[in-house]
């Protein structure tokens, strides 16, 4: 028998379709049902690849007395955060400001008027790990609500004028002092993991918006590459990077980048690309160009619907198992390679102590999560064989390795499509099109956008969050606008179609029509009429681009190819508000770093004109260099935007400055010449 949440799209929401908890999606009709029998609520949120929600769905919503518990007392509604991420936002705060810590999956008891009283996240069955058990907290709660309503009423009230106050306060202009991103460097470095890189201690999760400042402050200075190119060696050298199948999971459990928590998101990856991208085009690292390559195609293997969007995230367990995928025996490796086993051994770090086991199945065993700590060189030596003969058999291995790994049970896969997280992966394929010179990437990322086109704009013109079979739905979200509008912008820079930029621009106006707030100087994650208990505000980069961040970036790229001085101002603004945080903390706040290293840098743009066969080369040249704020307009005429105002020619680059313009480079020594003073 089904509950409410048959009828649903989201994966996860689906996944508790078949609980005896009488769940409702988060709406009007369990809200009016609260109120009506005036019974709490019980809010649970959480996301289809998480695996401690996994846990808590089996220990206790699985459970047909615990599910009488939740039934006879409370009105229960299930939230998926990925849906929602407005709901988790506002509840998230009231966790934290309970027990000074968040995560899911999340567990907050609600009036019928929607305000907090009681929050936490996982809680066992019965007592245990120092945390109550669920139905102990379930009966003493509802005792709480029917015995001691004062009390519970003024927990309400405390915690949502908590959750209320977290808003910006009025916005200040921002002193565009090149030393304030020298401290930010400096704060980095001062948490930075010299041996392993990343920052801050276990469990580490991926930076990509932190070293993505990084990068645009070296491009500036000179200064703050060794982090990037030590945590981008630490990511991809340990388990955290997928060896066989391409692609990076969502943190590791340890400093060293050795053992991952398994489940894979769409937004770490495409971002992920792009940084790896990026110290491609300043290293010429072969071996970053790699990691671009192999995380690409997994993306289009694995997370591209037939459609042409991208699905969500891959489950970390298969068979109820974390890791089971993705782990080895040396027995394994034997079975699968013959004679090249003792090769693929001592490159992976397979051994029979492993370095992994499940905790919740101690009689899987350890086994060994593939790492690539070693190179080449030095196992090779250590087996007495020729480097390059050792290469071609490990590239065998690694092919016959993935080969009976695909015959494994899949973990499962979260297919909603999320348009924001559409949008930084379109940013990466558009991207990678650009600076490899690949048509099939760009025709990926074109079939991305005539998807987005056609499922998940709204009739006024703005963005739905959320797709799934035919369904779009979720509408009203900043984070949908911005990074989808970045997006855009890095497919016209890749692509040439005036049409891209003129979306994204119609976007950031969208973005300005509902979400700007003039006294802060700054945006809100949700429109004023979202009916939720207060508007929630993020500058704070969490897993992807803060959405204050991305809109800054947007507005500036609006900027500079419409030469529009209030989008600059805007963006300016969002940087000036969030200054003071910004040098608080050491990490974090990467997108809106980015956003100021843009503000400081030159105006520069480069128009290329001609037929697309013409233009090839110039663009290439192009590509070759990290250029990450010059505004680049290729197309086959002049006309359409500022830059390309009274341009002609077929196979010519124009560069400008600040205003003022070098002659036409018409080959590419001439333009990289020029390029060289950008």
């Amino acid at each position: 028998m089904t509950n409410r949440l048959a009828t649903e799209t989201s994966p996860y929401l689906l996944q508790h379709a078949d609980n005896p908890v009488d769940w409702y999606p988060w709406g009007e009709e369990a809200f009016a049902r609260a109120r009506a029998e005036n019974r709490p609520i019980l809010l649970s949120v959480g996301y289809s690849t998480c695996h401690w929600c996994h846990v808590m769905a089996h220990e206790s919503f699985e459970n047909p007395e615990i599910a009488r518990l939740i039934n006879e007392h409370f009105v229960p509604v299930k939230v998926d955060r990925e849906e929602r991420p407005d709901v988790d936002a506002i509840y998230m705060a009231a966790v934290q400001a309970i027990s000074g810590q968040g995560g899911w999956p999340m567990t907050v008891f609600l009036t019928p008027d929607l305000e907090p009283f009681y929050a936490g996240t996982y809680y066992p069955p019965e007592d245990r790990f120092g945390r109550p058990g669920l139905p102990r907290l379930l009966l003493s709660l509802s005792d709480a609500w029917h015995n001691r309503p004062d009390d519970v009423q003024a927990n309400a009230r405390q915690l949502t004028e908590f959750v209320r106050s977290q808003v910006p306060g009025p916005g200040r202009a921002v002193d565009l002092d090149p030393n304030l991103a020298e401290r930010a460097r400096a704060n980095l470095e001062a948490r930075f993991d010299a041996r392993w890189g990343g920052f801050g201690e276990a469990p580490k999760f991926p930076p990509p918006t932190t070293l993505d400042f990084l990068m645009s402050h070296h491009r500036r200075t000179g200064s703050g590459l060794e982090m990037v190119t030590r945590t981008l060696e630490g990511m991809m050298q340990g388990g955290l990077y997928d060896h066989l199948g391409g692609g990076f999971a969502r943190y590791s459990t340890d400093a060293e980048w050795r053992v991952p928590h398994f489940e894979k998101m769409l937004y770490d990856n495409a971002q992920l690309v792009r940084s790896y991208l990026h110290a491609y085009q300043l290293s010429g690292r072969a071996d970053f160009l790699r990691v671009v390559r192999d995380t690409l195609a997994y993306l289009e293997r694995e997370m591209r619907s037939p459609e042409g969007g991208f699905y969500s995230a891959q489950d970390a367990d298969s068979e109820g198992i974390e890791g089971k995928f993705y782990v080895w025996t040396p027995q394994e490796l034997r079975a699968a390679l013959g004679e090249d086993a003792p090769l693929a051994e001592a490159y992976f770090g397979v051994s029979e102590a492993g370095n992994f086991s499940d905790p919740h199945h101690p009689e899987f065993g350890r086994r060994s999560v593939l790492t690539a700590e070693r190179s080449l060189n030095e196992v090779a030596a250590r087996l007495g064989t020729d480097v390059e003969q050792a290469a071609a058999r490990l590239e065998v291995a690694r092919r016959k390795l993935w080969e009976a790994r695909e015959r494994r049970v899949r973990p499962g896969r979260d297919d909603k499509v999320l348009t924001s997280w559409n949008g930084l992966a379109l940013a990466a394929f558009a991207e990678a099109a650009r600076v490899l010179r690949d048509p099939h990437y760009l025709e990926v990322a074109r079939a991305a956008a005539r998807f987005a086109r056609q499922h998940l704009r709204t009739p006024t013109g703005g963005l739905y969050h959320t797709y799934k079979d035919g369904r779009a739905h979720v509408e009203g979200l900043l984070e949908d606008l911005v990074l989808y509008g970045l997006g855009l912008v890095e497919l016209y820079r890749a692509g040439g179609d005036l049409a891209d930029l003129i979306w994204a621009r119609e976007l950031w106006q969208q973005a300005l029509q509902d979400h700007w707030d003039e006294v802060s100087g700054s945006f809100y994650s949700t429109r004023a009429d979202s009916g939720l208990l207060a508007r929630p505000h993020s500058s704070f980069d969490a897993a992807i681009l803060s959405d204050n961040a991305a809109a800054a970036l947007l507005g500036l790229w609006i900027s500079r190819y419409f030469g529009d001085a209030d989008a600059e101002e805007r963006a300016r603004r969002v940087v000036g508000s969030q200054m003071g945080q910004m040098l608080s903390a050491a990490v974090g706040f990467g997108g809106l770093w980015q956003a100021f290293e843009f503000l400081l840098a030159p105006r520069a743009e480069v128009a290329v004109l001609g037929s697309p066969e013409r233009r090839e080369a110039l663009e290439a040249a192009l590509g070759r260099r990290y250029l990450p704020f010059v505004a680049i307009a290729p197309a086959e005429h002049g006309g359409g935007l500022p830059l390309l105002e009274e341009r002609s020619g077929d196979g010519v680059a124009y560069v400008c400055r600040d205003l003022a313009c070098d002659l036409p480079a018409r080959d590419v020594p001439t333009l990289e010449a020029q390029l060289e003073a950008l």
